[in-house]
């Protein structure tokens, strides 16, 4: 059964901008330009509100949200590097940045946008075994295929 372009006219992937994450481009880009999909990119601020004080200390939610904004704009342009660098042959990419726990924000995204695939690396930067966590709980909750690139 071959993939046709009805099935995944949305593509997400998910960066945490690590060098493993970066390696999932690749494939990102052969399915945008075989199948002229949308590509969704997500960068996900964790959400420092619901850390325990001994995290961080205690924080008033004003130096929260101004940690949070300096984020935001820091991923903003990140995003924009990504897209300039990386995808310049896809038909159209749209950034997204949330705020929350990586694998929840990945799922509510294909909801609310029809994604029809995810491809993202195996793990992240901070993970430490071949599967990491949040790719894990992607796999086993998505409504959509996952591609999984392997990181060695």
């Amino acid at each position: 059964m071959e993939l046709e372009k009805k099935d995944i006219e949305r593509i997400l992937w998910p960066t945490d901008f690590s060098g493993n994450a970066q390696k999932a481009l690749s494939y990102v880009k052969s399915l945008t330009e075989k199948y002229q999909t949308e590509v969704h990119l997500l960068y996900v601020i964790q959400d420092l509100s619901h850390q325990d004080d001994s995290w961080y200390g205690e924080f008033d939610r004003s130096h929260i949200d101004k940690i949070h904004d300096w984020e935001r704009k820091t991923a903003e342009k990140r995003l924009d590097e990504v897209c300039d660098t990386y995808l310049e042959e896809c038909p159209l990419y749209i950034k997204h940045i949330a705020i929350g726990d990586p694998a929840t924000e990945i799922l509510k995204l294909v909801d609310r946008e029809k994604i029809g695939m995810i491809v993202m690396s195996s793990r992240g930067d901070k993970d430490s075994f071949r599967f990491g966590s949040v790719a894990e709980k992607v796999v086993k909750n998505s409504s959509v295929p996952v591609v999984t690139i392997p990181i060695d």
